[in-house]
């Protein structure tokens, strides 16, 4: 992709308006295998200062060795000493580390079923169906199972106290299985009504402890309205549930193909957003002049909830970071993309300043 310049307006103006760099300028990455630790601190040391980068979410789910539920662990998994070490790590590059669990959907892949339901497949929304996880996407968990968040706050708890975080990111992205006639539970209730009362139970369990909630923003986007479709929007009904959730809980919005405009959309509902690229720079570089124009011409309430950016990678912790050193002579193309996307991102975020 060629580099997109931002226009000279935009750049006078939006450093007219709130001064300084943006708030959030962070990157998503899973979580490093143990034998990448060495290349994850040296990642996080060198590279993330040096890019200008001041947020780290580091999706870790169920690879992590947990004391209160070892049964739910995947391997490979990191230890607490492992968690404790990148913590520390980010402190010193004055980094803020975001620890995610994927809450809610994405609960397998393909064929794999991930810890939580494997090992407690009572808490499944759609129990004894799709054997081999065929015929669906991902399974979800059934948020009004009486002991679903027993456990998963007891793995959040874990996490936050090896990280000392403020902030928690429980994705939520790409639910499809929700309010299914298969769950006794969940039968027929309504599914706006059944995402926001999970997204309000942990943002509830998260504030108790001072720390606040993060997650995609895709289920609170209308598809078919926006004609953004089922992916990157919701088109299963939960779209509603944009009303009814608490107003500090800070929304991803990921676009990836193309630079919606709804991140000011989720900052005029009273959302604090950050906008979410993945490895193409032009619609990376669109999103922040959305970001930057909205804080340079919005009122102050508006303009003060465009926080910044995240950049995603999906390529997998170790072939992105190996690939950003240039120590990988034969990366992925995708691996390519996301590592030319989040130079020219940040190089952009730098400029700014």
């Amino acid at each position: 992709m060629g580099r997109m310049k931002l226009p000279a307006l935009f750049l006078l103006t939006a450093s007219a308006a709130l001064a300084g760099p943006l708030p959030v300028r962070g990157i998503h990455l899973a979580a490093p295998q143990p034998e990448d630790m060495d290349l994850a601190l040296r990642f996080i040391s060198e590279a993330l200062p040096k890019e200008g980068v001041n947020t780290l979410v580091l999706e870790i789910n169920y690879h992590y060795r947990y004391a209160s539920h070892p049964e739910v662990s995947d391997e490979p998994a990191l230890t607490r000493d492992d968690l404790v070490r990148l913590a520390d790590a980010c402190r010193r590059a004055g980094v803020r580390l975001v620890p995610m669990i994927n809450l809610l959907g994405h609960q397998s892949w393909a064929k794999t079923t991930f810890g939580l339901l494997r090992a407690h497949p009572e808490f499944d929304e759609t129990p004894g169906k799709y054997p081999n996880n065929e015929g669906i996407y991902c399974r979800s968990y059934c948020p009004l199972h009486p002991d679903v968040h027993k456990v998963i706050f007891d793995l959040i708890g874990e996490l936050l106290d090896a990280t000392g975080a403020t902030d928690f990111h429980g994705g939520m992205d790409e639910v499809f299985l929700l309010g299914e006639d298969d769950c006794p539970r969940c039968r027929g209730r309504d599914r706006a009504e059944l995402f926001a009362g999970e997204v309000s139970a942990v943002r509830d369990y998260l504030a108790g402890r001072n720390v606040r909630l993060w997650i995609w923003g895709d289920r609170l986007l209308d598809g078919r309205l926006t004609g953004i479709g089922r992916w990157e929007a919701s088109e299963n009904g939960t779209a509603r549930a944009i009303q009814l959730i608490p107003r500090d809980v800070v929304i991803c919005d990921w676009h990836y193909e193309a630079p919606h405009p709804t991140a000011p959309f989720f900052a005029l509902q009273g959302l604090s957003v950050v906008s979410s690229p993945w490895r193409r720079p032009s619609v990376a570089l669109a999103q922040l002049e959305i970001i930057g124009r909205t804080r340079a011409t919005a009122a102050p309430p508006v303009a003060e909830r465009m926080l910044g950016m995240l950049q995603t990678t999906w390529v997998g912790f170790g072939p992105f970071v190996r690939a950003y050193f240039r120590e990988d002579k034969a990366p992925r193309p995708e691996v390519v993309e996301a590592v030319l996307c989040f130079r020219e991102l940040f190089a952009a975020l730098r400029r700014m300043e």
